[in-house]
Parts: structure tokens; C-alpha cells; sequence
């Protein structure tokens, strides 16, 4: 069981590992290219990429995790040719599946371009397009190395697709700036990075493949019984269709996101601002704000989700109690973890955008999107407890509520608030779907995210905000004695070694984080909280709860 617990823990990790290092060489790739994009290059980027990964989430199907879970399964029943065979059915879907979104990528994207007023990103897509033939491919082969407990497959598969992606994205964005194409045209050649990172990934991926078959077949594990008793192909669609169309749907929510704002900033905007100004907007949102504000959900996602497997087994037993104090420390985590990153990147937004971008407009969108990543984290792990105890369905409609809740808020909020409404409409998405989420996961289990404990983290996060904030507008100053750049570097590791450093300090002096409960966190938490625990006073009993 122990042994169990620390690989899936260890899987974890590395995925998270990739994971972050993927999102900082995406990073590292945006902020060049921002300088040379311009405002219509940029928001070619922008709508290239919200459409990719919106189709490729629908090409997956969601059938990587569910094949996962179904090849896991029949290896424990000592059945692999049948996992095997279901490997075989998911990667027929996927390369049907990337040939259908390949097709109607390419040839709706001059229509959709020209329907969202900005006709300049077909390109862009167009040249995106052909990564969709390869990522559903990858993503199946992933999947299934996951369920045979190859982790560090997909780890490195994706840090190798990201450096070529982004090496050969940069290359080809500068080559064509230097010839003196246009910002579309620099797009296109930024975003043709990702299908050769495709490559590169899958051949990472059919190396590691052709590995286990060899091992397999040393062990005489492919035989595939083709009698009557063995799975025929309907089955084994109707039985991954059944797990997959839930997953694939909740799993919606923040490409969905993405991709509504990327369509609609122009034709919401451009009557308030002008179209050029709309324009610009739109290249600040995607290739800015969504960027930072992806950063802080990954480690909170990951932690908190090292705990989903309890919790399964937990419910599967019936053990109400213990499912009561993992699904509490679950949420818990999650929103602990997420919490210093999104207030170290949001009160140091205009530092951020200053060191990194060419500009420092849209600073306030940067940091109203980071803040409003909270819900997000809330969101995800939410949904992931609720597939955990087997409630995807209910996870899907709540998904498909906050959407409409998103679309119906943005076209509201804009007419008052602008970009800055439709932002908040983000936020309202991901706060309506945790809401539901919880409310559903009560009436199986009752539990408490904080319970007494909100006021101590209200005002943690309120005084770290100011404290944040404090730092930023005094650090900024420094621009009239140092290089902007050199100023702005220093502010953001003021402001992130402070904020990071007294947080964890503000939670165990307010009594947010307590001892008896520091054993049930995961291993880095405990590693980070233990030798700050020697200032918490010893608990009266009004706050054991």
C-alpha cells in the first residue's frame, strides 16, 4: 500500500515537474516573441493557439486518463493483451479524431478568424494545424504508458516537445521578421515551433513504446485472445466513451474559457476602444495574462491531486471518516499551495510585465486574471475529487453551467467594465462551478475547506496583498537610478522572496495550518512547515475542529 502510495506520489511529482518546466519554457518562448509580433502578430498567436488547444481537447476525447484507468485495471487482472487491445481501439479514435479537428481547423480558420475581427490569425492556425495530427496520437501513447506506471515517459516527451517547440518557434519567428514578413506571417512561423516539437515528442513517445512491447513480448504478454469471450471493438468503445465523454467535457473548462475570450474581445470591445485597441488587448490577454496566470495552478493541482487515489479507496470502502479528512485536505492544499504564487505574481504584476514584456500596459489585466486563478484551483481539484468518487457526470453539467455562466457574464460586464468585465466573468465561471462542486461533494461527504480557519487566511491573503502591493510601488522607483529592466528584476525577488517567505509564517501564527494536522499533509508541505511550527502557541480545545 505504502509502496503504491509513493510511486503514484513520485508520478505525480515528475508530471508536475514537466509540467512547470513546460510552462516556463512557453514563457520563455512568449517573451521574445511579444517584442517582434506586434499587435496583430500577437493576437494572431493568441487565437491560434485558443483554437488549437480547444480542438485538441476534443480530439483526446478525454480517452488518455480513461485509457489509463482501463489499461491499469487489466494489468492488475493479470489481462494484458486486453490492455493491449483497448490500446489498439484508442489509437484508431485518436488518429481519426486528429484528422477530423486537422481538417476543420484548417479549412474553417480564414471563417473564424475573420467572424472574431481578426482576420490576419488563419494563418497562424492554418500553419498550427498539422500539430493536431500528431498530439492525439502522443496523448493516447501517454496515456497508456501511465497506466502501465511509466510516468517519466510523458515527462520527458513534453520538455523535449516544449524545447523544440520553442527553439524552433523562435527561429523561425525571427528569420521571417528579419526577412521583413508581416506580424501574421511571424505568427505562423511561432506557431509552425509546435509541430515540430510534435515530432520530436513523438518519437520520445514510440521509443518508449517500442520498449514495453519488446519487454512484453520477452514476457509473452501480447497474446490477444481473439475467441468469443474476447472484447470486440464496439465494446471497448462503449466502454471508453461511457469514462471519456465525462472527463473530456468537465476537462472543457478552461480551454473553453480561453478560447471564448480569445473570439469575442474583438467584437465586444472594438465599439467601446476602436479596433486596433481592441486588437492589442487581445495580444496582452493571451500571450500576457493567460501565460503568468497559468503559473500558479500547477503545483497546487499536483498536490492536491496526489491525494485523488486516497480518496477513491476511501469512498470505494465506504470509510466516510477518512474520506471526510481527505477530501477536507485535499481542497485545503490546494487552496494553501496556490495561494502565495498568485499573490507574489499579482501584487508584482507591473514588475512582471515590465521585466518581461515590451511594454508595461495591461499590467492591471495581468494581475486581475492571476488573482481570479484561485477559482481555477478550486475548480480543477474540485472536479478531480468528484471523479474520484465516481460524480463525472455531475462534474460535467456543473462545467457546462459555468460556461454559460461565462459567456452570458462577459457580453454583461463588458458593456461596463471592458476587458476588465470579462475578466471577472472568468473568475465568476470557475467561483459558480467550485460552488456547485462542493455543494454536490457535501451530500455524499460533509467537510469543511477551512471551517473557522477563513478569517485567519482572509487576512493573511489581505495583509500579503497589501504587503505585495507595498513592495512593488517602492521597489518601482528604482527606475530613476537603475535600467528599467534591472529594476523591475529586482522588485519581482523582493516582492516574491517576501510574500512566498512570510506566508507560510502568517498561516501557522493565525492558526490556519496547525500541528496535529501537519502529518496528513504531503511531503513537501510538511517539509516546508515543520520548522516554522515552534511559533504556534499549544491549541485550546475551541480550536480543535
Amino acid at each position: 500500500m505504502s509502496s503504491n502510495k509513493e510511486s503514484f506520489v513520485k508520478g505525480t511529482l515528475i508530471l508536475a515537474g514537466a509540467a512547470l518546466l513546460a510552462r516556463l519554457l512557453g514563457l520563455f518562448q512568449r517573451v521574445p516573441l511579444e517584442h517582434i509580433l506586434g499587435d496583430i502578430g500577437n493576437a494572431a498567436y493568441a487565437q491560434a493557439n485558443a483554437a488549437y488547444f480547444m480542438l485538441l481537447t476534443l480530439a483526446t476525447a478525454g480517452i488518455p486518463s480513461t485509457l489509463s484507468k482501463m489499461v491499469s485495471e487489466r494489468h492488475a487482472l493479470e489481462r494484458p493483451g486486453e490492455a493491449r487491445r483497448v490500446y489498439h481501439a484508442a489509437l484508431i479514435f485518436a488518429l481519426f479524431a486528429g484528422a477530423i479537428m486537422f481538417g476543420l481547423l484548417y479549412i474553417m480558420a480564414p471563417y473564424y478568424a475573420a467572424a472574431t475581427g481578426v482576420p490576419e490569425s488563419a494563418v497562424a492556425m492554418r500553419a498550427l494545424s498539422p500539430a493536431l495530427l500528431l498530439f492525439p496520437v502522443i496523448a493516447i501513447i501517454r496515456g497508456y504508458l501511465q497506466g502501465r506506471n511509466i510516468m517519466i515517459a510523458g515527462g520527458i516527451s513534453q520538455v523535449i516537445e516544449q524545447i523544440i517547440r520553442v527553439g524552433t518557434g523562435i527561429a523561425l519567428a525571427f528569420m521571417f521578421y528579419n526577412m521583413g514578413y508581416s506580424g501574421e506571417r511571424v505568427a505562423a512561423g511561432a506557431t509552425f515551433g509546435a509541430v515540430l516539437g510534435g515530432v520530436a515528442a513523438l518519437i520520445v513517445m514510440f521509443t518508449y513504446n517500442y520498449k514495453v512491447r519488446q519487454k512484453d513480448l520477452r514476457a509473452n504478454q501480447l497474446q490477444v485472445s481473439l475467441d468469443k469471450n474476447s472484447m470486440s471493438m464496439p465494446k471497448i468503445y462503449g466502454e471508453i466513451f461511457k469514462l471519456s465523454i465525462p472527463i473530456v467535457l468537465t476537462a472543457l473548462a478552461v480551454p473553453a474559457v480561453n478560447f471564448i475570450d480569445n473570439s469575442i474581445i474583438e467584437p465586444l470591445l472594438s465599439g467601446q476602444i476602436g479596433s486596433k485597441e481592441a486588437t492589442y488587448i487581445l495580444g496582452i490577454l493571451g500571450n500576457r495574462a493567460q501565460m503568468i496566470a497559468g503559473i500558479p495552478p500547477i503545483l497546487a493541482i499536483a498536490l492536491s491531486q496526489s491525494l485523488v487515489p486516497v480518496i477513491s479507496a476511501a469512498f470505494a470502502r465506504g470509510d466516510k471518516e477518512h474520506l471526510n479528512r481527505q477530501v477536507t485536505l485535499a481542497m485545503r492544499v490546494a487552496v494553501l499551495t496556490g495561494m502565495p504564487i498568485i499573490l507574489a505574481l499579482g501584487t508584482a504584476a507591473y514588475s512582471v510585465n515590465g521585466l518581461l514584456f515590451s511594454t508595461r500596459d495591461g499590467s492591471s489585466i495581468i494581475a486581475l486574471l492571476t488573482f481570479a486563478t484561485i477559482f481555477q484551483i478550486t475548480m480543477m481539484t474540485s472536479n478531480s475529487i468528484l471523479l474520484g468518487i465516481n460524480k463525472a457526470n455531475l462534474s460535467m453539467v456543473h462545467v457546462a453551467i459555468g460556461i454559460m455562466i461565462k459567456l452570458g457574464a462577459s457580453y454583461v460586464l463588458a458593456q461596463f467594465w471592458g476587458i476588465y468585465g470579462i475578466i471577472t466573468a472568468t473568475g465568476l465561471c470557475f467561483l459558480v462551478i467550485t460552488i456547485l462542486n462542493v455543494r454536490a461533494m457535501k451530500k455524499i461527504v460533509p467537510f469543511s475547506i477551512m471551517g473557522n480557519r477563513w478569517t485567519g487566511f482572509l487576512l493573511t491573503v489581505i495583509g500579503l496583498s497589501g504587503v505585495g502591493y507595498g513592495l512593488n510601488q517602492a521597489g518601482i522607483q528604482m527606475v530613476s537610478l537603475l535600467p528599467d529592466r534591472l529594476a523591475f528584476f529586482i522588485t519581482c525577488c523582493i516582492v516574491g522572496i517576501i510574500v512566498v517567505a512570510l506566508y507560510p509564517v502568517l498561516l501557522v501564527l493565525l492558526r490556519v495550518v496547525r500541528k496535529d494536522e501537519l502529518s496528513s499533509f504531503p511531503g513537501p508541505l510538511r517539509k516546508v512547515l515543520s520548522p516554522i511550527m515552534r511559533l504556534q502557541r499549544t491549541p485550546s480545545s475551541v480550536d480543535r475542529s
